[in-house]
């Protein structure tokens, strides 16, 4: 295939590439199977299964902020794959499967501890499951939790996984973050916080003085949110900690998987300057001009959604 994007001309700038393609595209049928995993410290996820033809790999994909194995992006991997008869995971972060989690913690961007179990797990079932290959993906916050661990675990990553593929993932933390505080943007922080300030509340019920009920809800940007919320339930000391120590930006240069990082230059999220410029030999640095966050919408209109799996499974097949 064709690995440089480009955009469709009747889908002209970063805005609407990243907006339509998961708002106004049909997401293609998958049927998933769902298992529920209990964590280590007591907790639970649930994961979505797409349930392939022995001897083929396996496609891990981590879904982005308050995403899911139904967002966009992951019902079209999973059909591709589904179509080549190859095995898909779908692991849900605690509190995006539809149910609030037990633990007071959340998930963040930089949960490479919690990406390193459920990968082992999965790796532990490679011979029941009869599975060739195991490879992981990750898209947004679940893309730069991914390249945490593929860094941090190197040698150990190496044994587990066979190639990886990170979309769209905030490589820069604060970069991105400044970026969703002001202007148009802050369309996307007003989604964001609205199902993260929900959720929030539903801790709050399970542990009451978790952190301040009045602030959380006052907060109006992801700095405000991070500050109080996910950054000391994650053991960072605050938003520039964890957006300093969580970014994948410091780990490329340590990664020695077979590693796909795409991001457009055009992405709300995280604007040209802040995309990093080196990384190891095993990395792949690829930014196209076009395509927005997560979008890489192809085809006339009303648009298709398949060039992003195809690019993904093209290179995790030649790594």
């Amino acid at each position: 295939m064709n690995t440089h994007y480009i955009a469709p001309a009747w889908l002209p700038g970063g805005h609407l590439q990243t907006i339509y393609p998961s708002t106004c595209i049909s997401k293609p049928t998958v049927k998933y199977r769902r298992e529920r995993w209990n964590t280590p410290d007591g907790d639970f996820i649930d994961v979505d299964f797409v349930d392939g033809q022995p001897g083929q790999p396996m496609v891990v994909l981590f879904h982005g902020l308050e995403g899911s194995s139904d967002s966009h992006y992951c019902r079209s991997l999973m059909a591709h794959i589904a179509a080549l008869g190859w095995s898909g995971a779908a692991p849900h972060f605690r509190g995006c499967s539809g149910e609030i989690n037990r633990a007071p913690r959340f998930y963040h961007s930089g949960d490479a501890p919690e990406i390193d179990w459920i990968l082992r797990r999965l790796a532990d079932t490679r011979a029941q499951k009869k599975f060739s290959k195991l490879y992981a993906t990750g898209v947004s916050l679940g893309g730069n939790a991914l390249l945490r661990w593929l860094g941090e675990s190197q040698q150990q990553a190496a044994s587990i996984v066979d190639a990886a593929c990170a979309i769209s993932a905030p490589l820069d933390l604060a970069g991105g973050g400044m970026a969703l505080s002001h202007g148009f943007n802050m369309i996307y922080t007003h989604v964001f916080l609205r199902t993260m300030k929900t959720k929030s509340l539903e801790k709050l019920e399970q542990f009451p003085r978790l952190f301040d009920r009045q602030e959380m809800l006052y907060a109006r940007d992801l700095h405000a949110f991070d500050n109080l919320v996910t950054a000391p339930l994650h053991g960072y000391r605050d938003a520039d900690d964890y957006w300093n120590r969580a970014s994948a930006k410091h780990v490329l240069n340590d990664i020695i998987v077979p590693t796909l990082v795409l991001n457009a230059k055009n992405d709300p999220f995280l604007p040209e300057r802040h995309l990093p410029r080196s990384a190891s030999a095993a990395v792949t640095l690829e930014y196209p001009a076009q395509g927005g966050h997560v979008g890489f919408a192809n085809g006339a209109p009303p648009g298709r959604l398949d060039w992003l799996p195809r690019r993904m499974v093209a290179f995790l097949e030649a790594a």
